[in-house]
């Protein structure tokens, strides 16, 4: 075997490293003294073509099990089987969307080590910018980087063909929160969806997000005292505990989501519910049953998931109330932005209320002033610096 040739019984096999493992590949034609010579010569040719970094693994071998094994499809499940054990199965279904719709199609069956940097940026800017957005671009680039780098924790010597692949992001949309005027509108318009429209109450005066709206149940709720305890949420339809520790939080509610609160208790029959509730693990479920908080109005259940709450009734009912159209989800803005814009509380405070270890997520991503609900700030400068206006 010193030479890379190893014949026994009736069969000859070569042997050689590449990519830092040892490779032995079987030779057709049995053990003969013309097969063990042409196998010396192919090490001799496979052991230049490494050097030289013109090796093809599937040019010399083309049935060779490694070369399934070494196929991007192949570390790509690897990824997927990884990613179903670590995040949660709302999170993995994108995943594996992405992977099967529009990575496994191109590069399930390339031999990894061949797939290089222009090979993918000719794929992004050809087949990818034609018909996603950036933002989903980005996302399958990240999943496809995710996959070399556990390439290479196998082959450290392997190159990763994404470094340098940037997708460019427009910016982030700005916060855009109901002013007081349009929050009135909102409430003060009548609708049959008594308890959707208290729900709206609630979640523009506490602040959470539609997920933790729909999954609240009695059981977190302190009526006496007017607090709540957000515990969990609903996403697409499946219960989960809070996504980190910080999200659970207890938060002391304002008159107005108090008031929701109380109107809703006289109003439900409070039926109690059994439901799956997947841990912080995301492989642990524990089954609670419950007595949900705000139910469809409709049907008398827990609403299904927060496409609902948008489609079908949030947009009815901004149209009959002459409110310009945005998404449930900007009521948690619009707490942050009038708890920001009354100048009378930190911004920590509120960042504690909302499930933030700090202000910047709330300046960055969720409150803006609301100049027609402000204080008269520059009367007040010119009183603080005794300024007299001009008559």
């Amino acid at each position: 075997m010193a030479d890379g040739v190893e014949a026994r019984g009736n069969s000859v096999r070569v042997y050689f490293r590449f990519n830092g493992e040892l490779c032995r590949e079987r030779i057709s034609g049995g053990n003969t003294a013309a097969n063990r010579e042409h196998a010396h010569r192919l090490v001799n040719i496979i052991e230049y073509e490494i050097q030289t970094g013109t090796f093809n693994y599937s040019r010399h071998f083309p049935l060779s099990a490694r070369l399934v094994e070494n196929t991007f499809g192949h570390y790509l499940d690897l990824w997927l089987k990884i990613k179903s054990n670590s995040v949660a199965a709302t999170s993995y279904r994108g995943y594996s969307n992405k992977a099967e719709v529009h990575v496994r199609p191109r590069w399930g069956k390339v031999q990894i080590e061949q797939i290089d940097h222009i090979d993918l940026q000719e794929w992004v800017q050809d087949t990818l910018s034609k018909r996603l957005s950036n933002k989903t671009i980005r996302d399958i680039v990240s999943n496809v980087r995710q996959v070399f780098r556990l390439y290479r924790t196998r082959m450290k010597v392997a190159h990763d063909p994404t470094e340098g692949l940037f997708v460019r992001l427009p910016d982030p949309e700005a916060p855009d929160p109901f002013t007081r005027a349009e929050i009135r509108q909102i409430l003060e318009t009548p609708s049959e969806r008594t308890q959707e429209l208290f729900m709206v109450q609630f979640m523009i005066w506490a602040g959470p997000r539609v997920s933790e709206t729909i999954a609240l149940a009695w059981e977190d709720v302190d009526l006496k005292q007017g607090m709540v305890t957000f515990r969990r949420s609903k996403v697409r339809g499946a219960y989960r505990v809070t996504k980190t520790r910080r999200s659970t939080r207890k938060v002391r509610l304002l008159e107005p989501a108090w008031d929701a609160l109380r109107k809703i208790d006289i109003m439900n029959k409070k039926n109690p519910e059994t439901v799956d509730i997947v841990e912080r693990d995301n492989k642990t479920v524990r089954k609670h049953t419950l007595h949900f908080v705000f139910l469809n109005s409709k049907s008398g259940l827990p609403h299904a998931n927060d496409f609902v709450v948008r489609d079908r009734f949030f947009k009815a009912h901004l149209l009959a109330a002459g409110v310009r159209y945005r998404g449930p989800g900007q009521c948690r803005h619009t707490y942050a932005s009038q708890l920001l814009t009354t100048g009378v509380v930190s911004i920590d405070w509120i960042a504690e209320q909302m499930g933030h270890t700090n202000g910047n997520m709330i300046r960055q991503h969720y409150g803006t002033w609301i100049n027609e609900d402000g204080p008269d700030v520059v009367g007040m400068l010119e009183v603080a610096l005794k300024i007299q206006p001009k008559n």
